[in-house]
């Protein structure tokens, strides 16, 4: 079992960064991939971003690539969303999710585990 709570969010302007971490409780954190989504209201629930267990691999929509950065600390029980140069469209609730899943797989029910999510706000 994993519970996971999602800080950070906030507004912003354009062009601004946050970063977004997400705690996890559970021994086996460190077991599991992990995942950053967002929803944007009447959207559909989207990937933004994953990274395996070990750290040493992630993976990203086109749409974040090159400005966003996942990265985790298995020590802290933490994952984290570093976002730069936000856009108006950006703007969302982002939620962390775990699971025991391919880090390029986008699907959000392939994940077990979610946060209640944390609202970010990019005023242009």
């Amino acid at each position: 079992q994993v519970q996971l709570v999602e800080s950070g969010g906030g507004l912003v302007q354009a062009g601004g960064s946050l970063r977004l971490s997400c705690a996890a409780s559970g021994r086996t954190f460190r077991f599991y991939a992990m995942g950053w989504f967002r929803q944007a209201p009447g959207k559909d629930r989207q990937f933004v971003a994953a990274i395996r267990w070990s750290g040493d691999n992630t993976y990203y929509a086109d749409s974040v690539k090159g400005r966003f950065t996942i990265s985790r600390d298995n020590a802290k029980n933490t994952v984290y969303l570093q976002m730069n140069s936000l856009k108006p469209e950006d703007t969302a609730v982002y939620y962390c999710a775990a699971g025991r899943i391919a880090i390029d797989n986008p699907r959000p029910d392939g994940y077990d585990y979610w946060g209640q999510g944390t609202q970010v706000t990019v005023s242009s």
